[in-house]
Parts: structure tokens; C-alpha cells; sequence
């Protein structure tokens, strides 16, 4: 409704300016509206555009999540039987190795005829293990599926794409794995890193083969407000270039250690909209833009908590990443607008979000194998970096 009145309020201005104003005042009154109403607008629908998607759960990273989180789900029995098979070899070889003394030795003729029972069953459910394997490019969808997803044209191989999958995951937060870098993913570091990246997440912003790669460190938070350390006097390193409008904007917003590459610039990451002068990195998630936002925060609309000014960035030649991803230097992940936002104001999850370790939260989310390393390998946290390194 806002928007909507925002455009009938200049409508009427102009009609009334045109139709009983000298020339010269209308004129300055259209300059005027034409220079004010593109800035009015821009938060306004940003904002709208960014909570109609909301609503209509137009983030197409979520369906994603939860057909890799039902590949996995659907995964699970087969390697259940393969781990299966595994033990009932390795015993097998035990008994016929002898391998526990005298006495199961001696028993050995009394079970014979038992292992070779688990032979033939254990063949039997590699067969079977196999046509279920045959039949993974193939799906078995039934016709009630086929009425169901209301494309005439849709094939059987068509069908687990356009059906909702079953697997129910929570939109706000979930991350899994990815097999090649994209913009608006995260970098997780590998537990072995060191260093000033030891265990930080860093979300992609730009990434090709051209220009390289450019990134954000989102879990470093630094002590104190933008205020406090853009106006900071005993360091000119932590002064940065911000001017003082922003400074007053956004006196009580966080600042994090974004990476090691122009540490005077700062970089602003929101979940407000795609205003003017910022980019939509992925659904829900913007960097940029911090006059608009500073504006919109002006008239209230904007909570200045919920925005985070990275200090720095971080950035790779071409080829470069790809190159450290190949040594196991990152774990690439598609992660959910929460938390890539847990520093902008972005809710959390009692019981359940560990509110200062990002790190081990997307580890723990991911899956797999990936909860025993956050666990294993638990460090001090996010708030560990008091100044700039």
C-alpha cells in the first residue's frame, strides 16, 4: 500500500501543479518530484518486490535444498546395504581365517552351512541392490504423478523435477554442499586451514573465469559499532573512508572483518531489497546500497541493526580459487538467506543456532559427514577478532 500511494500522491502533486501553477513554479515542482520520486520508490518497491518473494517462497536455492536433501534421503537404504555387506564379509573371513582361536575354529563346521545360507543371501540382495541401482536414471512414477504435476508433455524422467519433493527441510536454515563455486554461495574452510581465515565463512559475490573471484568474510564481527570504529583516531588502518551521513545512519550497525584486500572500503550486506546502487547476490541476500538504506533508515522504515559493514574483501586472480578448492583448502555450499544474514538481524533458531559460531552451524546443516568435523574440531567461535589483523 505504500507504493501504491506513493504513486498516487505524485500523480496528484503533478496534476495539480500543471493544471494552477505559474509556468516557472511548475516547472521547479516537476524537478523537483521527477528528483525525489525515483528516491522515494526505490526502497519502497525494493523492499515490496523482496517481501512478495518471501511470501510466494520464490527462492528457487530452497527447492534446490530439498532435492539434494531427498537424493541423500533416497541414498541412504543402499548404502545401508553395502555397509551391510561390508560387515557380513568381513566376519565371514574372520571365521574362515580362524582369526578368533581354538574353540571358534572348532566351530566352524557347525556353521558352515549357515555361512554359505548368508552367501546366498548375500548375493541375492546384491542383485537386488543392483536393479535398484539400474533404476535410479529410470524413476518409477506412477500416473496419479503424472495427472499431478499438470504438464501434458511430461515424461517419467521429467516428473522428480516438477514434483514437490518429499523430504521436508527448514527454509531458514539448511545448506548442503556444491559441486563448483556460483555467486551467493559460501566458502566454508577446511579445518586445517590457519591463519586469518581459520574457520571463517566467506560468501561469493562475483565469480568467472575473466575477472577472478571477489568475496565477504561474514563471521569475523569486530568489537564495537561502525560508529566506534569508523571514527576510531588511534588507528588511521581502522578510520576507513566511510563519511559521517552513513556514520550517524548506521551508528549502531556491526562491522566484520570482511578479508585482507582494501581494508579502508566498506561493503554493506542486507536482506532489505534490491535498492539502488546494490546487488542481488541471491535470493534474499544484497550487498550495496547503503545511501538508499541510509535514507529509508532516516524515515524509519530500515533498522540499521539490520545491516552488516564488511571491512575489506577478499579476492582471487582466475583460476586461483579453483586451484585451492582442488587442494581442499574450501568447501563449497549453498546455505540459506539466514545464515548468510546472521550478523545483518536475521533470526535464529533457539535450542538450536549456536548465535556465535556460524562455522560449525552451516557444518552442522550440510550433512553427511560434515557435523563430526564441526564437532571435532570446535574453535573459539566468531568473536575472536578484537582489530584488524
Amino acid at each position: 500500500m505504500k507504493v501504491i500511494d506513493s504513486i498516487t500522491s505524485s500523480l496528484l502533486l503533478s496534476y495539480t501543479v500543471s493544471a494552477f501553477a505559474p509556468q516557472s513554479l511548475r516547472a521547479q515542482k516537476q524537478r523537483q518530484c521527477s528528483a525525489a520520486a525515483p528516491l522515494h520508490m526505490s526502497g519502497d518497491r525494493a523492499h515490496t518486490e523482496k517481501m512478495l518473494e518471501d511470501m510466494m517462497g520464490d527462492d528457487w536455492r530452497t527447492f534446490r535444498a530439498k532435492l539434494v536433501a531427498q537424493e541423500l534421503a533416497d541414498a541412504q537404504p543402499e548404502q545401508d546395504i553395502r555397509n551391510a555387506h561390508r560387515t557380513m564379509h568381513q566376519s565371514d573371513t574372520a571365521w574362515r581365517n580362524g582369526g578368533n582361536g581354538g574353540f571358534f575354529s572348532g566351530a566352524m563346521s557347525f556353521i558352515k552351512g549357515n555361512n554359505n545360507h548368508n552367501r546366498e543371501q548375500q548375493n541375492q540382495q546384491e542383485q537386488n541392490a543392483n536393479v535398484q541401482r539400474d533404476h535410479l536414471d529410470m524413476p518409477n512414477i506412477d500416473d496419479s504423478s503424472l495427472l499431478a504435476c499438470n504438464d501434458p508433455f511430461a515424461s517419467a524422467e521429467d516428473i522428480p523435477a516438477l514434483l514437490e519433493p518429499r523430504v521436508k527441510i527448514d527454509s531458514k536454515r539448511w545448506a548442503h554442499q556444491l559441486p563448483n563455486v556460483e555467486p551467493g554461495c559460501v566458502l566454508i574452510a577446511n579445518e586445517k586451514l590457519g591463519g586469518v581465515f581459520h574457520q571463517t565463512v566467506v560468501l561469493i559475490i562475483d565469480h568467472d573465469d575473466v575477472n577472478g573471484s571477489t568475496g565477504l568474510v561474514i563471521n569475523r564481527p569486530l568489537e564495537g559499532t561502525l560508529m566506534q570504529i569508523s571514527s576510531a583516531t588511534t588507528s588511521a588502518e581502522r578510520k576507513g573512508n566511510l563519511d559521517k551521513g552513513l556514520q550517524m545512519a548506521f551508528n549502531a550497525a556491526k562491522v566484520s572483518y570482511g578479508g585482507p584486500v582494501m581494508q579502508d572500503d566498506y561493503t554493506v550486506l542486507h536482506g532489505w531489497g534490491e535498492v539502488e546502487g546494490s546487488k542481488k547476490v541471491a535470493p534474499g541476500v544484497f550487498v550495496g546500497g547503503s545511501s538508499e538504506l541510509a535514507f529509508e533508515a532516516r524515515r524509519s522504515n530500515f533498522n540499521p541493526a539490520h545491516a552488516l559493514f564488511t571491512k575489506g574483501h577478499a579476492a582471487w586472480v582466475p583460476n586461483q580459487l579453483q586451484r585451492e578448492i582442488n587442494r581442499g583448502v574450501w568447501y563449497i555450499a549453498s546455505a540459506s538467506s539466514n545464515f548468510i544474514l546472521r550478523y545483518a538481524g536475521a533470526e535464529l533458531k533457539d535450542g538450536v543456532d549456536n548465535p556465535d559460531d556460524l562455522w560449525a552451524d552451516i557444518l552442522t546443516a550440510m550433512g553427511g559427514h560434515f557435523p563430526q568435523i564441526a564437532q571435532a574440531f570446535a574453535g573459539p567461535g566468531d568473536k575472536r577478532m578484537k582489530k584488524l589483523p
